[in-house]
């Protein structure tokens, strides 16, 4: 692991919440884009030594969606920038690590990531990020 890249915060509305961040905090929004392969609409937001996630779910049936309707809005990933994801993936698997994709996939910007199983990271779920000169990390959803 690199260090963390960003955290993934579950929203329900992008729009709604870019107030606070941008306005009461004092942050700048970075880019907003739309992971339609995920059903989300994601904002990066970049809090000074961390850029934050928001995650706002295009539909009821996403995993972000899912996550809202169980836990609520709030804290859903801490991802970690890698290089060579898929080198890290088989490295933690023969540790004994559980993933939730065989592959990675494609997050936003065009990076590649992969989760950890919660329950091999004593209940958080963790993203690897892998830029690889791609841009923004996110989004792989699980």
């Amino acid at each position: 692991m690199q260090q963390v890249d960003h955290v993934g915060i579950a929203v329900k509305s992008i729009d709604d919440t870019l107030e606070y961040y941008v306005h009461t905090l004092g942050f700048t929004l970075l880019t907003i884009e739309e992971v339609e392969s995920q059903k989300v609409r994601v904002a990066f937001i970049d809090a000074g030594n961390i850029k934050l996630e928001l995650l706002e779910p295009l539909g009821g049936d996403g995993p972000v969606a899912k996550f809202i309707e169980k836990r609520g809005e709030g804290v859903h990933h801490i991802a970690f920038g890698v290089s060579d994801i898929r080198t890290r993936m088989r490295e933690l698997r023969e540790k004994g690590v559980q993933l939730l994709q065989e592959e990675p996939k494609n997050g936003a910007g065009g990076a590649e990531v992969a989760f950890l199983h919660p329950k091999s990271s004593f209940g958080v779920l963790y993203e690897l990020c892998d830029k690889s000169g791609k841009g923004e990390c996110g989004n792989g959803y699980l």
